[in-house]
């Protein structure tokens, strides 16, 4: 196995298959249980970068005194 740490998206992408695997419901159940583990683990890792990633937004929409500014959402398109 590599010990290349997977991106975001490697990590939904593979979550997504092994849902796919656990619903169609014809894996052993020692297999299901592996799938499931390592669902668990890729949820905890994907959910550590997302907080990162907010806290890295947060970081950046600081205002000058150091306190966070909050802008509203605005759709460009519209």
């Amino acid at each position: 196995m590599s010990t290349k740490k997977a991106t975001f998206e490697e990590s939904i992408a593979r979550l997504e298959a092994i849902v796919a695997a656990l619903e169609r419901g014809d894996a052993p159940l020692a297999d299901s249980l592996a799938l499931f583990e390592e669902g668990t683990k890729l949820i905890a890792a994907c959910s550590k970068q997302l907080d990162q990633a907010e806290q890295q937004v947060v970081k950046l929409m600081k205002g000058p005194d150091g306190a966070p500014v909050e802008t509203p959402f605005t759709d460009e398109e519209g």
